[in-house]
């Protein structure tokens, strides 16, 4: 429960950050003081990382206690700070009322706090007298390791690598599949990977195509994910498309052409006739390779039963590619650590998985002798259980030994579908989202949280698909059984507590919801179960019992992308929420709403005080103009805000202009048909030091000239 514990503390950290930001003690009513208090309490979480690798039972019980009581003080002051928001034109009398019950709640949960931190201290000597037994691995934010390549290491398939060329290659004109065999972690895929990129696989097809499959699969949604991204047909058709027109448009591409596909990660045989009627078999040496776990899904897919079989490495072999992981070459400098090391890499059974693994924790930690032993003892442990178990052990030990600011980012991943390209932006706000990284002063959240997605791919525990241009990680994956792994200690920690998937469709009409959004089951009104602390009651869905009991908290989804959201005149957004970002498809307004062309974005849109990112998508042709409440620029974590398809922008009250601060970090600014009175464009001047593009256009009013203050091109 430690890393819940501080999971739960960072993320108050941020809540509490917000409270005492400037914008909002003009907001709100609190004393900052108390408030100061409670952050100092929280700030605790530092004794969690240095305490969180050895613990005791008295510690798990006392963390449990703690994520408990940070989550109640994230729920009572986003109960009060939202009450306050909604409730602005009240008397002074009923403030003074709102603040006293504000304060009681607070030092409530500071008393409770003082108590778990006093028992804390009691068995504080306990741990380091247990921490100094044991070697400890204490890596800082942005530690690298020691410089290897990107490309996945081949130590020890090199013979294979040239059979799976020569069966590809082969002079045979008719279409062949095949197949390679072997358990999860064995190397199958980095085997297919090496062999697609091969040189001379690349020279010898015309086309290259990699699918992965997986135990969950949809065909058409393969098929149609590869048409779009390769620019063979529009996404504004893809809803016309069945399953019939997409696999002839696959057919027609492969006709006639050499072509090599790659079917990864083949579960069983009916996922493979789904898929062969849209491969042509063009007599011209065409090849599918297939990768599977299950030697009866390759033994009939084989030409004359024939399949390749990946198996454990030797000794030897498992020594070079831990070597290979550590140093960055296929031996030791470290004449004191060879024998340990043999045993290390002995104790990883042969599997490359739990090599490489083990390899990115070494190449981390500091190289004595006395931790490499501590390491040797507990994979040689893990090798007494059975096979099942003792390849996902060996990895825990790497998880074990990440630092424990790590550990949140690391669990996360088990939200992402099996097989899933990741898009390490999406990654970074999500970490930010769910108030995962901790402040760096002078770097933004951004750069923290890539340096944490840097740690995690030092360490092997997540892989690189692409790289940006600037040499940035663009998009990442995970290993099936480092996936499991994840919802395994994610499960231990109670970490991870809401459904994976946050997709939304509200009805057009309330009187039209009537199934619960996340399993569809229809719904009698005496038994819908609205989350309104998620959203509110005109545009609230509904979750059935069941649901609501397999999921309690709700409440504390981060992330929602919604999709036809429908504006009308009672339409509002949450009262009570932890939304931190919101993603809305297909906004529009209602029939009988729509007058003017233009949509609005409603005022209580600022009752998400927590919201850091907003992405809107318009349903462009029928507006000619989205009008943005003055609320949205008192919102101070916003910090991303994105309207696709966007053509024209009104700020409503320009006159609240002078209250507008403009990001710092911003870097381009147009101003167009705005006009804005010359002597209000001084709310430019020196707040923007990194402007490098100023465009104005019609943007302002009045006879007097412009005069433009502060450094605004470098």
């Amino acid at each position: 429960m430690a890393v819940a514990a501080y999971a739960s503390l960072l993320s108050l950290t941020h809540v509490l950050d917000n409270v005492q930001h400037p914008v909002r003690r003009h907001q709100l009513h609190l004393d900052t003081d108390q408030i100061q208090s409670l952050q100092e309490k929280v700030e605790f979480l530092g004794f969690l990382e240095l305490h969180s690798q050895r613990i005791s039972p008295e510690m798990e019980d006392l963390a449990k206690r703690l994520a408990v009581v940070a989550d109640e003080a994230d729920d009572i002051i986003d109960f009060h700070v939202v009450n306050q928001l909604r409730e602005k034109s009240q008397d002074q009398s009923l403030h003074m009322v709102a603040l006293s019950s504000f304060c009681q709640d607070i030092d409530n949960i500071i008393e409770k706090l003082d108590s778990i931190m006093k028992k804390l201290m009691v068995v504080k000597e306990e741990w380091v007298d247990v921490q100094e037994q044991w070697p400890i691995v204490s890596v800082s934010v942005g530690s690298t390791a020691l410089p290897s390549s990107d490309k996945n290491t081949m130590v020890g398939f090199d013979e294979r690598l040239l059979q799976v060329v020569d069966e590809l290659t082969r002079d045979e004109f008719d279409l062949q599949i095949l197949p390679i065999v072997g358990m999860g972690g064995i190397g199958k895929t980095t085997l297919a990977q090496n062999a697609f990129d091969h040189p001379y696989i690349v020279n010898r097809f015309d086309i290259r195509i990699w699918f992965t499959i997986s135990q969950q699969y949809s065909v058409r949604e393969i098929l149609l994910k590869y048409l779009i991204n390769g620019k063979k047909i529009k996404a504004s058709v893809a809803d016309e498309l069945d399953l019939a027109k997409l696999g002839e448009c696959f057919h027609k591409l492969l006709f006639r052409k050499r072509y090599l596909i790659v079917l990864d990660d083949l579960w069983s045989i009916k996922a493979w006739e789904d898929f062969k009627v849209s491969f042509p078999d063009n007599r011209n040496g065409c090849r599918i390779l297939v990768t599977t776990r299950l030697l009866d899904v390759a033994r009939p897919l084989g030409f004359d039963n024939h399949y390749l079989t990946v198996n454990f490495l030797d000794e030897d072999k498992s020594w070079d590619l831990l070597c290979e992981k550590v140093f960055a070459q296929q031996s030791c400098p470290y004449p004191e650590l060879e024998e340990i090391g043999r045993e290390i890499a002995k104790g990883c059974r042969g599997l490359p998985l739990a090599i490489v693994i083990i390899g990115g924790l070494l190449s981390k930690s500091d190289r004595t002798r006395e931790y490499w032993e501590f390491v040797e003892e507990n994979v040689s442990s893990f090798v007494k259980s059975g096979d099942d178990e003792s390849c996902l052990k060996i990895l825990s030990l790497s998880y074990n030994s990440l630092p424990l600011h790590l550990k949140p980012c690391f669990l996360y991943m088990r939200v992402f579908p099996e097989d899933d390209t990741i898009k390490a932006s999406k990654l970074i706000k999500l970490w930010i989202s769910e108030g995962f990284l901790k402040p760096v002063e002078g770097k933004s959240l951004e750069e923290v949280a890539e340096e944490y997605l840097k740690d995690l791919t030092d360490r092997n525990l997540i892989l690189i698909s692409k790289w940006t241009r600037s040499g940035k990680i663009k998009i990442c994956n995970i290993h099936d059984i480092i996936r499991e792994l994840c919802f395994r200690e994610s499960n231990k920690e109670h970490l991870i507590r809401v459904p994976k998937t946050q997709y939304i469709s509200f009805p057009r009409r309330p009187e039209e919801s009537h199934a619960c959004f996340l399993c569809s089951h229809k719904l009698d009104r005496q038994n819908k179960i609205h989350l309104q602390q998620v959203f509110a009651e005109v545009a609230s869905p509904s979750v059935c019992e069941a649901c609501n009991n397999v999921y309690p908290n709700l409440n504390r989804l981060r992330w929602v992308k919604v999709f036809e959201l429908v504006y009308n005149q009672s339409f509002t957004f949450p009262h009570h929420t932890k939304l931190r970002c919101l993603e809305v498809n297909d906004y529009r307004c209602h029939d009988e709403y729509w007058i003017t062309g233009k949509l609005l974005l409603p005022s209580t849109i600022s009752l998400l005080w927590n919201l850091q990112f907003l992405d809107v998508d318009l349903v462009y042709e029928f507006y000619d103009m989205l009008v943005v409440p003055s609320e949205v620029w008192e919102m101070p974590k916003l910090r991303h805000l994105k309207f696709d398809k966007l053509e024209s922008l009104y700020f409503a009250y320009y006159s609240h202009l002078g209250n507008i601060t403009f990001p710092t970090s911003l870097k381009k600014l147009d101003l167009s048909s705005c006009y804005i009175p010359w002597d209000k464009m001084t709310i430019i001047g020196s707040s923007l030091p990194n402007l490098e593009v100023f465009k104005l256009y019609d943007a302002a009013s009045g006879k007097s000239g412009i005069q433009l203050k502060g450094n605004f091109f470098g």
